[in-house]
């Protein structure tokens, strides 16, 4: 009996062993991270950024017209000068479309050079292959991505391996 009972434990701890070996490890990495850090200082993300400001300041620059434009309409209306008031909202509505198409255009073209710059193949291939390392390092079995945060519905900080990959391309 005392022979089976020790078989018994010795076959209780060997399949505990095959099943810690068996265990899934996931990490995390958040690419947008990565993808700044990498192209942080470069020439085509400078443009985009610049451009983003342009469109910005233009933009502001519009809508502080509007604004004016508003603030008019209300003075010639407190002044029950409803002809001027009109015509003052058809610059309104005029001034807005203006804004709407601007807006849409630049969201479009900033849309566009970011895509551009996301689907740069060399920095994907470098990532690709620094995740590979650090997974076989780190032994884990599949790396998430943050960005696609809707499959995911927690995780611990601790599985968060982002530094470590920016670190291991050397930015």
């Amino acid at each position: 009996m005392k022979k089976i009972f020790s078989v018994l434990i010795l076959s209780l701890a060997f399949t505990a062993a095959s099943f810690a070996q068996q265990i899934t490890k996931f990490a995390v990495v958040d690419t947008n991270k990565v993808y700044q850090a990498y192209f942080r200082n470069s020439a085509p993300v400078r443009n985009y950024e610049t451009k983003k400001e342009d469109f910005q300041k233009e933009l502001d620059k519009h809508v502080a017209e509007l604004q004016r434009l508003n603030d008019q309409k209300i003075e010639y209306q407190r002044k029950g000068n409803d002809s001027d008031a009109m015509k003052i909202e058809a610059q309104i509505t005029k001034k807005t479309d203006f804004i709407n198409e601007y807006t849409s255009a630049k969201n479009t073209e900033l849309e566009s050079l970011k895509k551009s710059l996301k689907e740069n193949n060399a920095f994907y291939k470098q990532l690709y292959d620094t995740l590979a390392r650090v997974a076989e390092s780190g032994g884990y079995s599949a790396i998430l991505n943050l960005q696609e945060a809707n499959s995911i519905l927690w995780y611990s900080p601790s599985v968060d391996i982002t530094d470590q990959v920016i670190s291991q391309l050397g930015l």
